[in-house]
């Protein structure tokens, strides 16, 4: 598993066992088969209502804590800086670890929140700047954040996001975001890579997979490792989760990232405007 160097001089493998939808079972498994082959990093977040399954898995591994890189986030419902020590908290006790590598906000503008957004992100920054600080997160960061969200929390931040974990596939680049973090020393996250799939009904991609014999898949996640992107790819299938890591011996030329760059997709989570959801 190959890294990237974050700007507090930790590195953060470059893929990620994505756990949205994996619940119960299923969390339990994917977890535990891919941190048995060769999976370093797993991400999580307290509304996956997987945690607990995670931490079990976890410790089933029987892996070294030190040789782990496990995130997770906080969610919309917590607003104040008190809120988010008692969420963070709980969030290690459901995965029964001592510290996280990584801790995010997990959106920027919740719906409960939506009249006072700048002063709710600038409490619960505080408090995970305070956890960092006493050694309880490792790299703390955002998610979903929109670069009017990154200016905003600059005014009373101490510390810069380390992370920016947003939706990025073929056909939904954000490339003016993507700048923005990469300028500003802001490691982008990839979630979501395959648009929910749709990224295998692209003939233009099975062609790609076909001349380097690989699956359309693999062709997306090169294109993410290329694009210096962490990959979050989710599955609970043990032939896929190890399909997955297998992109390290080929390279895409730059026409084909180009013609990856302009497939288009149709899948939206309103991933592109955060201040309209409605949760």
């Amino acid at each position: 598993m190959e890294n990237i160097k974050m700007n507090n001089g930790i590195t953060i493998p470059i893929m990620a066992l994505g756990t949205w939808e994996a619940t119960k079972l299923d969390g339990y498994e994917s977890c535990l088969f891919a941190l048995q082959n060769g999976y370093t990093h797993i991400d999580t977040a307290r509304i996956y209502n997987n945690e607990e399954e995670v931490g079990q898995a976890i410790k089933d591994s029987k892996k070294d804590r030190s040789e782990l890189f496990i995130t997770s986030k906080l969610w919309n419902n917590v607003g104040t800086y008190s809120e988010a020590k008692r969420a963070f908290n709980a969030t290690l006790e459901r995965l029964g670890l001592d510290y996280l590598d990584l801790y995010l906000i997990h959106w920027p503008n919740p719906l409960l929140h939506r009249d006072h957004w700048q002063s709710r992100n600038a409490e619960v920054w505080r408090a995970l700047e305070d956890l960092y600080e006493e050694g309880k997160i490792k790299a703390i960061g955002v998610s979903n954040f929109m670069i009017h969200h990154l200016e905003e929390l600059k005014k009373t931040q101490n510390i810069a996001p380390m992370v920016n974990q947003i939706r990025l596939c073929p056909g939904d680049t954000k490339e003016e975001l993507v700048n923005y973090c990469f300028n500003n020393n802001i490691v982008v996250e990839a979630y979501s890579p395959f648009a929910r799939g749709e990224v295998f009904e692209s003939a233009q991609l099975r062609a790609i997979a076909i001349s380097h014999d690989k699956t359309v898949s693999q062709i997306v996640l090169r294109w993410c490792y290329q694009k210096n992107y962490v990959s979050l790819p989710k599955s609970i299938t043990p032939v896929r989760i190890l399909e997955n890591l297998d992109i390290f011996n080929f390279t895409l030329n730059d026409q084909e990232i180009k013609y990856i760059d302009e497939i288009k997709t149709t899948y939206n989570m309103d991933s592109n405007e955060p201040d309209k959801i409605d949760f």
